[in-house]
């Protein structure tokens, strides 16, 4: 059976076959595995795996062990492809050596019907402690952590993008801003980690993304708009449609995961995403472009003279400079692969039973 995912698969594999190398006859821990990230870096590493005969092994924490076969039987049946079953915060540690450690998981998505920003934040602070622990004691070399942009608060208005050294302006009584403060403990955890037992901990502040597994119902803009698409329409933008935002490809991003995890220097966070921004009306009409007849955009309300425009829109120059990367598929060519991907699924939804917050 040919992979529907075969031509991004190829497009990561070209730009980090060197990466993979280092994870030759190794075996790899993950949590977050079932979730967007998760998924794709199941994908890349089944494709690198058989490809350049790695001999590797992934074992993947997850709570749900059937849920994921249903979502992803191909790589659920994968034989270098083994689960873990407990929690983030209290899982049982498997026996054996993990050279690479990759924390994933988006625990915090537990307890937003909660809206309690203390629970959130120590949960997050919990999940982290509990995995570097694990890295700890099973000799991982390298650790990465998917922070997220959150952690920088609210985007000034007049700051075009959000550079690595900005040290933001959390409000840990905001449950908008809670998740992102959760991100910082944990970034604060694997410096600490990483100085006392001289363990690589990289950190990926990651923003927003598209691609196949995304899910088309949760808070997603983005996908919420595919989903009105595949459905025939209207698609909605349920504010003034001025928030802005940059997407990058879920292929591009597992390249700069895999790049950062391997040369990225210990404990210093870089910025993942696109720097090629959008307000969402334009981003609502260029989704409903990819359909054939075009659909209508319908957005809630008309814009407030004089208001401050939201942003949510990283600055990338440390990742170039120091790493060479660079987005490769833009908005219009991601947002055409994931519509194709989830029409040949019959639009299924992608949220149940896991979910994540970084886009």
């Amino acid at each position: 059976m040919v992979n529907p995912l075969a031509e991004d698969l190829d497009h990561i594999l070209s730009h980090t076959e060197k990466i993979w190398k280092e994870f030759r006859n190794q075996h790899i821990f993950i949590t977050g595995g079932t979730g967007f990230f998760g998924c794709w870096l199941l994908e890349s590493f089944a494709w690198a795996n058989d490809k350049l005969g790695l001999n590797a092994s992934v074992l993947v924490l997850t709570r749900n062990i059937e849920g994921f076969r249903k979502k992803a039987p191909h790589l659920a049946a994968n034989p270098a492809i083994h689960f873990h079953v407990g929690h983030v915060e209290n899982f049982e540690f498997p026996v054996g050596h993990f050279s690479h450690v990759v924390h994933a998981s988006n625990e915090a998505m537990n307890y937003v019907k909660d809206r309690n920003c203390q629970l959130m934040t120590n949960q997050m602070t919990d999940a982290a402690k509990h995995v570097l622990d694990f890295a700890r004691l099973c000799g991982a070399k390298r650790f990465l952590f998917t922070s997220s942009g959150t952690v920088y608060g609210p985007q000034p208005p007049d700051m075009i993008r959000i550079p690595e050294d900005y040290m933001g302006s959390r409000n840990t009584q905001d449950f908008r801003f809670a998740h992102g403060e959760g991100k910082y403990r944990a970034e604060t955890l694997c410096g600490k980690y990483s100085a006392q037992y001289n363990m690589e901990a990289k950190i990926a502040r990651c923003f927003s993304f598209l691609g196949p597994y995304m899910p088309l119902d949760e808070h997603y803009a983005i996908g919420n708009f595919i989903r009105d698409g595949i459905r025939g329409g209207p698609i909605r933008v349920e504010g003034d449609g001025t928030p802005v935002r940059s997407y990058l490809y879920a292929s591009d991003l597992v390249i700069w995961l895999l790049t950062i995890l391997a040369q990225g220097k210990s404990c210093e966070p870089y910025n993942v995403g696109s720097e090629v921004e959008n307000d969402m009306r334009t981003v609502a009409m260029t989704v409903a472009k990819c359909f054939e007849p075009a659909r209508e955009v319908r957005v809630a309300i008309e814009p407030t003279k004089g208001r401050p425009v939201e942003r949510y829109v990283p600055s990338t120059e440390k990742s170039r400079r120091e790493l060479g990367l660079r987005p490769y598929v833009g908005i219009s060519e991601g947002i055409r692969k994931t519509v194709s991907w989830h029409e040949k699924r019959g639009g299924k939804r992608e949220n149940d039973p896991f979910k994540r917050r970084d886009t």
